[in-house]
């Protein structure tokens, strides 16, 4: 790859990211192609997708609905596709290539994932030639269908499904697949763990791909996970309420939905719900550090500074960062 690529993939991550060694970046960077096809318009479609394999390709199947003819690129490279197994309800297809010369990704453990914990985003946005990187986070994990789907706040953007996303080392944690809309967007990727069982699927020759994918399910069937985030972002308040509410019936144990319900109750300023809400969040998953910065918040306006202190320990025993936001937004510096 030119030096003047990297360059400007380097470039394109936040501060933090620096710090990070560029040859496990260059190595992650070298598994993303791109997935192109001709359309029934006569346009051209693409999307992106990782080597996991001798010839094997995983991507999205939603990229090949309107396709016939699909292919694998890079550059002005390009490699035909010979057959695909698809599992279109997960979304997922892994498609067999034919002389594809690209190292594999080395694969990485989605379940051990930790809210904070850094990742990269790398794909090919927008159709541009050479991968674009973003830098984020995880905000989330959600445990759906034996595997954990992942939330992360490392943006991806049209011709990027199928791309990867990476934790520090280079390690495909997941496939890019599905935002909400609008500028303040939720970034969901699937996990990497679903490739043992696609791995097992029948081989197909003929394209286009169809069939309808979990995240396109109407709202109400959607997994709760994805039912709060638009009454999330939107900052309905009610809705929110109920959504939280019902995932809480069906999974008690579950420390994001418990979140949910004290975001809701407390942006209704109901406090006393909110913060019991919260510490039930954070009794069942002590990283939770969204519902411990929720309850920092709620103990400044009661004055609690104790409370204020031990909140602001417990998020630096997670994120030392994290810790340092908290103490900048509440107002208290060392002083809590």
């Amino acid at each position: 790859m030119p030096r003047f690529i990297l360059l400007a993939v380097l470039l394109s991550m936040s501060q933090s990211a620096f710090a990070l060694d560029q040859q496990k970046i260059l190595s992650a960077l070298q598994t993303v192609v791109m997935v192109r096809g001709y359309n029934d318009t006569g346009g051209l479609s693409y999307g992106s997708g990782v080597v996991v394999g001798e010839n094997k390709v995983i991507t999205n199947c939603h990229i090949f609905r309107s396709t016939k003819q699909p292919w694998v690129a890079r550059g002005e490279d390009t490699y035909n596709i010979a057959s695909v197994q698809a599992d279109r309800w997960h979304d997922l297809c892994l498609l067999t290539t034919i002389a594809l010369p690209f190292k594999a990704a080395t694969l990485g453990k989605g379940n051990l994932l930790k809210r904070g914990q850094e990742v990269l985003s790398i794909g090919h946005s927008n159709g541009v030639p050479a991968p674009l990187t973003s830098a984020g986070i995880i905000k989330s994990t959600y445990p759906f269908e034996g595997e954990n789907v992942i939330r992360s706040s490392a943006q991806f953007r049209m011709g990027a499904s199928g791309s990867g996303i990476f934790d520090t080392d280079g390690n495909l944690l997941g496939i890019n697949t599905f935002k909400t809309p609008g500028k303040r967007a939720y970034f969901y990727s699937l996990p990497i763990e679903w490739l043992s069982n696609l791995e097992k699927l029948p081989v197909e020759t003929v394209f286009p791909i169809v069939g309808k994918a979990f995240w396109e399910e109407d709202d109400e069937n959607k997994p709760f996970f994805m039912q709060v985030a638009l009454p999330e972002i939107n900052q309905d308040w009610p809705k929110l309420l109920l959504v939280a509410q019902k995932w809480i019936d069906k999974d008690p144990k579950n420390s994001d939905a418990w979140y949910e319900l004290g975001s809701a109750h407390e942006y209704q300023k109901n406090f006393i719900e909110a913060k019991r809400a919260y510490q039930q969040s954070v009794a069942l998953d002590a990283t939770n550090t969204d519902a411990l910065f929720r309850l920092g918040v709620i103990a400044q306006a009661a004055g609690d500074l104790s409370s204020m202190h031990e909140i602001n320990v417990a998020i630096a025993n997670i994120n030392k960062d994290l810790a340092l936001e908290y103490s900048k937004q509440l107002g208290c510096n060392l002083q809590c």
